[in-house]
Order: structure tokens, then sequence, then C-alpha cells
């Protein structure tokens, strides 16, 4: 099997372009054309509608675009493992994980990771809950730095606990107050982060019955901050999340407390790739020195004995 062919084509798919697929191949666009050109003859249909504009993958193309992901993964799986066992370390590995955490955690792990394995690539992805654990589902990322939820069905390491908190204008009657009580909630003007679909804020309201007003719903947190400065309204949110801003608001933990467990999330810690494994304990090792004065770390999972 000449699995270029599915290099090439997942790359176009993953980027929306010949040009920048030939850049992350290190082909030209022209050879990236000619191997998609080749795949679609043996598969006896086309699998990129190609325009102006760039390139995406047709209905069949999106129906095996996931098999000619696993086969590419597990081509640079072997790899990677023949290098191991020549005493190298190559590879690359894609994180899903929440900007939060990609901005306060990932930098510190990642620069640690490299001065450790300089030829292995790291590519970051950031969202929200739901799209990686698409990416996960997908194979397009190795691993996810999120919050658990009992639903995963990945094999999960648990990182640290992270506080969930009331985000609120300084002008709020509570601002100052040691706790805010979480069924005030449903009186606020309450500003929805994550695209509405936060599952660690959603989830805190759905465990107290709350059905709060939606003020407003945003994509970015810095969006939800910078309008409950504005004493627009207020949100519930988990405290690492506004780290890394310089808003001027009040951060009142909740009562009764809840918090968020932060870990990394793997769909097989038996079949990972080894420069996945790597990235795993490099950074289990190294947020595990670095303690953080807004978390508190810990070896607790639901789910611990998950590790296949």
């Amino acid at each position: 099997m000449d699995t270029s062919r599915y290099r090439a084509f997942v790359q176009a798919a993953d980027r929306g372009s010949l040009s920048k697929a030939a850049k992350a191949l290190n082909y030209t666009p022209s050879g990236v054309s000619q191997l998609i050109t080749a795949l679609e003859r043996d598969l006896g249909f086309s699998v990129l509608e190609r325009s102006p504009h760039g390139v995406h993958p047709t209905s069949e193309g999106s129906r095996i675009l996931p098999a000619a992901r696993a086969v590419t993964q597990e081509e640079e799986r072997l790899l990677q493992m023949s290098s191991e066992i020549k005493g190298l370390a190559i590879g690359e590995v894609t994180i899903g994980s929440y900007p939060s955490v990609a901005a306060h955690w990932l930098p510190g792990v990642i620069k640690a990771f490299r001065e450790r394995y300089p030829n292995i690539e790291v590519r970051i992805m950031e969202g929200i809950h739901q799209e990686i654990t698409a990416w996960l589902d997908s194979k397009e990322a190795d691993i996810g730095f999120m919050s658990y939820e009992p639903t995963l069905t990945y094999d999960w390491i648990p990182l640290a606990r992270d506080p969930m908190v009331a985000a609120l204008p300084l002008t709020h009657p509570l601002a100052k107050e040691e706790f805010y009580p979480i069924e005030e909630c449903a009186n606020e003007a309450f500003i929805m982060p994550g695209k509405g679909q936060d599952i660690d804020t959603t989830g805190v309201l759905s465990r107290h019955g709350l059905n709060p007003n939606i003020a407003y719903e945003t994509i970015e947190t810095v969006a939800t901050l910078g309008m409950i400065e504005a004493g627009m309204g207020m949100t519930i949110i988990n405290s690492l999340a506004v780290q890394k801003y310089n808003f001027d608001l009040a951060l009142v933990p909740i009562e009764p407390p809840e918090s968020i467990l932060f870990g990394i999330a793997t769909p097989s810690l038996k079949t990972c790739a080894p420069a996945t494994r790597h990235f795993i304990d490099c950074a289990v090792a190294h947020l595990e020195e670095q303690a953080d004065p807004f978390l508190y770390f810990t070896r607790e999972s639901p789910r611990s004995s998950t590790i296949r």
C-alpha cells in the first residue's frame, strides 16, 4: 500500500489547501495533486472537491477520511517505534486543549518537552470540550487537555482540580462577599460562555437545578469577561480560565463549592504512539513540579482503572 497517497489526502482535507498540504509534507503542490489523483483512480471515486478557494472532502471522501487518517497514524506509530528501538525519538503530537490550558499550562510543558525531545513536533488545536472529544474521536488529536465527565470513553490521567467561581462586575452587591450563593444565578443576567455549550458551566447549573436568564452567549472567554467588566451580567466559570486576562472584575467562590477535574484524555495509553506517550509523561511530571497557586494537584480519578 502506498500510504503517501493517503497522507496527501488527509493533509489536504485537514488544511483545506493543496499548497498548505504540500508545505506540511515537504512536497510540491503538483506532487500532492498527483498523489490524490492517483488515490482517486485507485478508489474509483473523487475524494476532494477542488475550487479557487481551496479543497474540501466530497461526501465519499468524508466517509473514508477517518480510515485514511488511521492508516497514516499507524504508519507514523510504526516509524516512531522503529526509531525508539534505534535509540531515536521522532514524530509529531497533536494536542486538543481548552484555551485556558493552552495559555496557562502548555507553554511550560511544551518548552520542557522540546528540550528533551527536539525532534518531536507539537501541534495545538484550541476548542471547547465537545470540539476536543470530536478531534479525539476522529484521530485529529492524539491527546486532549480537558475536564472530566462521566461519559468519557478515553483513558484518563487526572492532573488538578480547578475551583468554579462567580465572575461579577465590581459594582455587584456580592462582589466583596466571601462566597456567592449559587442559587442567586436565577436572579442574574447570565452570560453563557463557550458558545452556550460550556459543559463546566452548564454542569454546575444543572446539578443545582438552575435555569438562569441567558442574557448573552459568547464564543471567547475574553468576550465574556469584557461584558462582565462593563456591567452587562455575570457568569460561573473555572478560575483558570480568567488567570491570563487583566479585567477589573470580582471572582467569588461559589457556595456550595464546585470544582472541575482537569486531566489528559487519550484514546488508548497502550496503543498510543511513542511520541504521544513521551509527551504525556513529560506533561504529568512538569505540572506536578510546577504547582499552581490557583489549583490543587491530585492523583484522584473517577476512572483511574481506565489505563488499559
